[in-house]
């Protein structure tokens, strides 16, 4: 088995050059680098990585515990974490919750037994128990996406409840009046503050007893079942808010298969976007969160915690979102427009 001095040796270099550049530390030439990488590479050497975590207290890796993996939003939120993470020298493991709060529990159990540097944690609930746990072993956290009660943590989310108003405000200004919303569980802060945001502009603009809101799961599936149910009795709405991207695509299948056009018949905006392989074109009108850098910052905030860097005490960074409008919002309303 290769050794540190073996591969010094053919590279033409002293041990702690190499352990220089396996450690991405100090300054190193592009071409002693080079000399050293090739010697690694024709020699086979894996370093040690246990024997180094020991030394350094480190083991050089980062955790991403989020919910749905599925979620085009949290696929481009864990790209901007991995590529952060990976300039900075760490690798990353990322665990899928599912919204479970007992698979977020365990997962917790395992990241703290196998020593990771710090965990980005997108909660599945409520409960601050993970927060708690994670503290108490002196491990670096930052909550990704979600607000939580614990004033003791760094944040980095998403405007949720700024842009679901922005969302509601603006087919209220197209003329809908009866405008329903669907959104995710109930112990989710992200589904609150999307319910806060539409209530407030319907409030705002008298139209509080028109409020049809609806909770379920950030699912395809759930999206679909809500959208089959409101539309099965009357008052039917002229607009429905699906409060994430999955529960809108449910919608819109849901809607084309009870034979209602969009947006013809029914207005559908969503928070996040859709991808563009899921639609014949970008179709539908959104409001987005920047989830790549999401991902970003809040690795950016937690490996700066790691090292121990100089900054304020705990953060909350809210991100804005951008609004996209498209066809599936439609045009004003008016009387002659058709209605359901």
């Amino acid at each position: 088995m290769a050794t540190i001095h073996n591969v010094a040796k053919l590279a033409g270099v002293a041990p702690i050059t190499v352990s220089r550049v396996i450690n991405n530390s100090g300054y190193i030439s592009d071409k002693t680098r080079k000399k050293v990488q090739v010697a690694i590479s024709e020699l086979g050497y894996v370093p040690n990585i246990l024997a180094r975590s020991l030394r350094s207290k480190r083991t050089n890796t980062l955790a991403l515990v989020f919910t749905d993996i599925t979620n085009p939003f949290f696929t481009i939120l864990a790209r901007g974490v991995e590529d952060t993470a990976s300039i900075a020298g760490f690798n990353v493991i990322f665990c899928n919750t599912d919204e479970s709060q007992e698979k977020e529990d365990n997962y917790i159990q395992l990241l703290l037994q196998k020593q990771v540097d710090g965990i980005l944690l997108v909660p599945a609930g409520s409960n601050t128990r993970s927060i708690k746990v994670i503290q108490e072993q002196n491990t670096p956290l930052v909550i990704l996406d979600r607000r939580v009660s614990h004033s003791n943590v760094d944040i980095v989310r998403g405007d949720s409840e700024g842009g679901a108003y922005q969302l509601t405000k603006y087919l209220i200004d197209l003329g809908h009046r009866h405008i329903a919303i669907i959104s995710g569980p109930r112990n989710v802060s992200t589904a609150e503050d999307r319910l806060l945001g539409y209530k407030r502009a319907m409030e705002e603009n008298g139209l509080k007893e028109n409020i049809q809101s609806y909770y379920g799961r950030f699912t395809q599936a759930c999206g679909n079942d809500l959208t089959r149910k409101i539309f099965s009795h009357d008052p039917k709405p002229t607009a429905l808010f699906a409060a994430n991207n999955l529960m809108a695509i449910g919608a819109l299948r849901a809607l084309r298969d009870i034979g209602f056009k969009v947006p013809d018949d029914v207005a559908l905006v969503s928070f996040d976007d859709i991808p563009e392989n899921l639609t014949a074109f970008p179709f539908m009108t959104v409001v987005t969160q920047p989830s790549y850098e999401l991902g970003k910052r809040a690795t950016e905030l937690l490996i700066s915690r790691i090292k121990n860097d100089s900054a304020p005490e705990n953060q909350e960074i809210i991100f804005p979102v951008e609004f996209f409008e498209r066809a599936s919002s439609g045009g004003p309303l008016n009387d002659t427009k058709k209605r359901i």
